[in-house]
This record gives structure tokens, sequence and C-alpha cells, in this order.
């Protein structure tokens, strides 16, 4: 592949994976409904572990930027077995994003156009809450994402930086805006973690953060095609850090304007209500605009790094050769993003039996939340596992290399293994229910339960060398077998 990016690509590419305005629009209010008015608390409390583990993530690709980045560094520091997991609960982690952004994409479409007038077509009436007629005209917008995607890093990095920019200065003008003109009184507790309701309620709003932060480690599935490794690290950085500061904000503003009934009741449409609220038409569409400008951006980027990570599997032979193949032109995987779309088409397809799309958006984030948390944890020891003999030559290097993703990573695995707990014991039976709490582990478990089953196909069936020690391609080059499996 082509090295085409630079360190304001990177920044734009994870950036788009983030996503911040889509974060920002339907996460706020679910949040709000978990932690209460801790918005500010638990977007702080989240990045901590996430910005630990994101100086793994950095060090890593310093040393050895790859296309399966996760995939290949714990497979080759912890084990073949958790770095095919990694790479595939990754992978199947997106193509569940992607599946529900579809639904959000179509969400925010019908709600602009209700604004503009339009509110049925042919006798039909319009439901931006109708999974049926948001993933419908989610999937066209996914269709037209993917072929932008094919067409070269280049070109999508330009896109996304046009659309970020509106984005920006809408929530800024917003956000901004929302702090003065609010009149919900003003608390410093909103910044406490200590007076969050629970423990349930700090967990739960833990996953969700982190989701939230979900998407930074994007620029390093592209660490091939950026021209200096370092860049991509910093790109990574960089929008990890913008993404606290607009969370800060948004929350802190959403809190200032609407009280918390109001911000919990409107879930998913929450961003669409706090521009009904500080603005008249047409000024109050834009923060709907953006946020459909956010969920095409993320869709975009959402392939990208999943058609990497395909690529880099498929080259080691732990997937098909089909993974491999690049466009002539372009060089690009382009069967991989064009695979990976039909894919998350289906699943979009097949998420349909849950009717409305907060619901959808409540289960999908949990789920991935869980899975997130599991990934990033095992990238982060094998961060501390690799570059352990820091902690002896260079201390100070260590705190960001190993002590920071160490920590970071403890802190997700507590998280997520309490709030496995807490679904597991509310619920006594299962339900195919959005709320129920053995369905919501029902998702993450199928996630991770199809990635040993792939793993066992790979290892015995395709008998891919990856499985002898975590070695095998590195930017296209075979690196040499080992004399004997161990």
């Amino acid at each position: 592949m082509r090295k085409s990016i630079g360190l304001l690509d990177g920044v734009v590419i994870a950036a788009s994976s983030t996503a911040a305005t889509t974060s920002i629009g339907i996460g706020l209010g679910l949040t709000a409904g978990i932690v209460g008015l801790h918005l500010p608390a638990i977007m702080l409390l989240a990045f901590l572990p996430v910005l630990g583990i994101a100086g793994g993530y950095g060090r890593l690709n310093r040393v050895e930027p790859n296309a399966g980045n996760s995939y290949t560094w714990v497979g080759r520091t912890l084990s073949p077995w958790l770095g095919f997991l990694t790479g595939w609960v990754s992978i199947v982690s997106t193509v569940v994003f992607m599946a529900y952004t579809t639904a959000v994409t179509g969400s925010a479409v019908l709600q602009l156009v209700g604004q503009a007038g339009l509110h049925s077509v042919l006798g039909h009436p319009l439901d931006p809450e109708s999974t049926l007629q948001t993933t419908l005209l989610g999937l066209v917008v996914l269709a037209a994402a993917t072929v932008v995607a094919t067409r070269g890093l280049g070109l999508a990095a330009r896109l996304q930086r046009y659309l970020l920019v509106f984005e920006y200065a809408v929530l800024l003008g917003f956000c901004g805006y929302g702090l003065f003109a609010g009149d919900q009184p003003f608390s410093l507790d909103w910044y406490n973690p200590f007076t969050i309701p629970s423990l349930d309620s700090l967990a739960q709003g833990m996953v969700l953060g982190v989701f939230s932060y979900w998407g930074f480690e994007s620029v390093f599935s592209v660490g091939e095609e950026v021209r200096d490794p370092r860049d991509a690290s910093r790109g990574g950085l960089i929008a990890l850090a913008l993404m606290m500061l607009l969370f800060l904000l948004a929350a802190t503003a959403f809190q200032r304007v609407l009280p918390l009934d109001e911000l919990a009741d409107n879930g998913a449409q929450g961003l669409t209500y706090f521009g009904q609220k500080l603005a008249h038409q047409p000024l109050a569409a834009l923060p709907l605009i953006a946020l459909t400008f956010s969920a095409v951006a993320s869709l975009q980027a959402a392939v990208i790094p999943t058609a990497r990570g395909t690529y880099a599997m498929g080259r080691d032979a732990t997937l098909g050769p089909v993974w491999t193949r690049l466009h002539p032109r372009h060089r690009t995987p382009v069967a991989g993003t064009v695979l990976i779309t039909a894919i998350a088409s289906a699943v979009a397809v097949l998420a349909l039996v849950i009717p409305t799309v907060t619901d959808l958006i409540g289960a999908a984030v949990n789920a991935i939340g869980i899975v997130v948390a599991l990934y990033y944890a095992l990238t982060a020891f094998a961060a501390a596992v690799r570059f352990r003999h820091l902690l002896r030559t260079a201390p100070l290097e260590a705190l960001r290399a190993v002590v920071a993703p160490a920590l970071g990573a403890v802190v997700l695995l507590a998280v997520g293994g309490y709030l496995v707990r807490s679904f597991y014991l509310a619920s006594d039976h299962f339900e195919l229910d959005a709320g129920n709490g053995w369905f919501q582990l029902l998702v993450p478990a199928l996630m991770i339960g199809s990635g040993l089953f792939a793993g066992a196909w790979a290892r015995w069936v395709r008998r891919s060398p990856y499985f002898a020690d975590g070695r095998g391609t590195d930017a296209g080059r075979l690196l040499p077998a080992p004399t004997s499996p161990s």
C-alpha cells in the first residue's frame, strides 16, 4: 500500500472514527440516564485509562507499524491466540458499530427532512425512530461511503476534513452559547465522580465513556500508509485530547441547558433537542446537520481501519486470500472494503428485530463497550510486557509505555467484568429484548465465541503459520518462521 498520508490526515482519520458529534448527539442522553448530572465526571474518568492505553499504542506503532496493529502486537508479545482474538473482536465490533450507525445516519436524515416539512412519502409517515426506515436509508449512505474509501486514503481524509470543520464549528458555537444561555444552575458536583449514584452506574457509565473515545486507534491501522510512523502516534493522541475537550464542553453545556429528565428522555435525539432549545429554525437545524455529517464520516472512517485489519490477517493466512486483494490503481484493500460493507449491511438487516433506534443503540453500545475494553486491555498488556525493560533503563519513558498502559488495562477489565456481572444478575431468564441483561451479554459473548471458532479454523484448517508464534507478515514482507513451534 502507498505511504500517502501525514500528521493532519492521521488526526482527521482518528477524529472521524471517534465521531465526537455522534457520541455527543446520541450518547450523552443515554449516559445521563445512567449517571445523572455527572456527565463531565464520567467523561474525565473514562479518558484517563484510555489515555494510558493510547501511550501503549503509540509506543508499539513507533517500533512496528502494521495494518494489523493490536492483532499483530498482541500475537507476537502475548499469544497468537490472544492476538487473533484481539483482531477478530476489533473487526466484529466495528461491523456491529457500522450496522447500528446506518440506523443513526438514517434517523438523522429523517429528522432533517422532517424539520424541512416533509413528514410522509407516498402516504407513509416518516419515523426517525423506525429501525426499518432508518436502516434502509442508512445503507444507501454506507454504500456511497464505501465507494469513497476504495479510492484511497487521501480522498477519504480530504472529505472527512471538510465534514469535521463544519461539525466542530457547530459544536463549539452551540455548546459555547449554551454555557451562558442555559438556565440550569451550574454545580462543581457535576465533576465529582464520588457522588455518582452507584457502582452499577459508575461501571456502565465508564463503559459508555470508553465507547465514546473508541476509534482513536484507527490511525494505527493505517500505519503502513503514513509517511512517518511517529505521525500516526501523534495523530491518535491529538485526536484523543480534542475529543476529551469536546466531551467536557458538550457535557457541561447540555446540563446547563437541559434538565436531567429532558436530557435522558431524548436519548438518541439529544443533540437535535439541544439545538431546538437554543435557537429557532433554520439555525436550530445546524446541530442535526452536524450529526448527519458525523455519522456519514464515521461510517467511512469505520470501513478504512477494518479493511486494513482484515488485509493484515489475510496476508497471515488467518483469513482467506480475498482480503488481501488491492485496487490496481488506488492500492487500497478494495475486496475487504466491499466485503466489510456487505457484512455490516447484513447485520443491520438482522438488527431490524429491535424495533426502535434508541433500543438498538443501547444494546449495541453496551456490547461494543465490553468488547472494546477487552481488546484495549490486551493491547495495553502487550505494550507493558514488550517494553518492560524500560523500567530499568528509562524509568520516565516506562511511565508512558509500561505503567500507564498496564493501569489503564486493569481499570478497563475491572469495569467490564463488573458490568458483565451486573447484566447477568439483572435478569433471571433470556428475552429478545434490548433491556434484558442476558440479551445484552449474548452479543459480546457471540463476538468472542465466534473469534475462538474462527481461530480454530485458521489454526487447524488453514494451517496459518501465524499460530506458530504470532509472527506473520510485516508490511507485506514474510518474516522468518521459527525453527520449532512453542
